[in-house]
């Protein structure tokens, strides 16, 4: 307490976060003023962080109930950490987002490719549960093996997602659009130009093959208008701010409410090999539950429990079996009870 008697503490569904100066935030109005930070992350990392002076007499508060954030506020300063089951154990669900499918590309220019990356990033700032895997890096790996980007979501390569690189969820989407509607007058420059884009996604999850959700978000066409020189470029832009903002605010939503857990890759003598690691948020003593799969994607029984004891490459981990019958390949790892909360 005597480290935080300084900052501006927050609390959120029963979490608390201390304030910080957004590092990014001269890149662009997208980005907040400020960050919320998770309590034991700032305390571990506190000379990365710098936080505003708080006012004379206020040092810790609490936040609002949510009616009383009005939207304008909540997007100027902070976007709001929504709540969910995975929250206390500060676990991160992988969700990949291939680039989606674009009607209209014109030349060079992939929308489809921007509108994806762009959805991640809003969704980052949203949520502090997910990590994204690199599309990059599982096209190589599909591409190896003679498997058609088509075919994502079909049983197989669902598998593979899941089993492979731990993806919880995939995320397919397709554009409408920008569509441009463009006045001109003698006087004009530029003129004046108004877009609409329509998004659809559909939220897959790798381990069931379960549509979990369709969702879709277009733009205000009027919110989208502007005028002189290359007026058309920028309204299609900004078409797709607004698409991409009402989107990322409801995948988030879904995502977060999503159950974690991890695979055994590799059973090699005592040591067992998990598909997730420091950067998914485990740590060295975690204990983790062993279950077998069962099945229409269901999680079976408890069998055993493994305790982590070392991490390696990426985002993997290494642990040894402490109780109950030894593990296969593909099983099912979640913290135990009691851990991380």
């Amino acid at each position: 307490m005597k480290e935080l008697q300084d900052q501006e503490v927050i609390i959120v569904d029963s979490e608390k976060y201390v304030k910080v100066l957004n590092p990014k935030a001269s890149e662009g109005k997208d980005q907040p003023k400020y960050l919320y930070v998770p309590v034991n992350e700032y305390l571990s990392k506190k000379e990365s962080f710098a936080t505003p002076s708080p006012k004379k007499g206020e040092v810790k508060k609490e936040t609002p109930p949510a009616s009383a954030k009005t939207p304008s506020s909540v997007e100027e300063e902070v976007l709001v950490v929504s709540a969910s089951k995975a929250t206390s154990s500060g676990l991160k669900k992988k969700v990949l987002i291939p680039y989606f499918d674009d009607r209209i590309a014109e030349g060079e220019e992939v929308w489809g490719d921007w509108v994806a990356e762009k959805l991640m990033k809003e969704v980052n700032r949203r949520s502090l549960q997910i990590l994204f895997t690199d599309y990059r890096m599982v096209k190589e790996f599909l591409g190896a093996r003679e498997v058609d980007l088509k075919d994502l979501q079909t049983p197989k390569v669902l598998q593979y997602l899941n089993e492979v690189f731990g993806v919880h969820a995939l995320v397919v989407g397709q554009l409408s659009g920008p569509y441009v509607f463009t006045t001109k007058t003698t006087k004009d420059q530029g003129g004046t130009a108004s877009a609409i884009i329509k998004i659809d996604v559909r939220l897959v999850d790798t381990f069931s093959g379960k549509t979990l959700k369709n969702l879709s978000a277009s733009n205000p066409i009027v919110a989208a208008k502007e005028t002189g020189t290359f007026s058309e470029e920028k309204a299609k832009v900004k078409a797709v701010d607004l698409a991409i903002a009402t989107l990322g605010r409801s995948l988030a939503k879904e995502l977060d409410g999503m159950d974690w857990f991890c695979r055994i890759a590799k059973v090699e003598g005592e040591n067992v090999y998990v598909n997730a690691g420091k950067l998914t948020g485990l740590k060295v003593g975690d204990v983790m539950e062993v279950s077998r799969p069962g099945g229409s994607g269901e999680r079976g029984e408890v069998k055993g429990k493994i305790q982590i004891s070392a991490f390696f490459g990426i985002d993997a981990s290494m642990g040894r079996l402490i109780q109950g019958k030894n593990p296969d390949v593909d099983d099912i790892l979640r913290l135990a009870k009691g851990e991380g909360t």
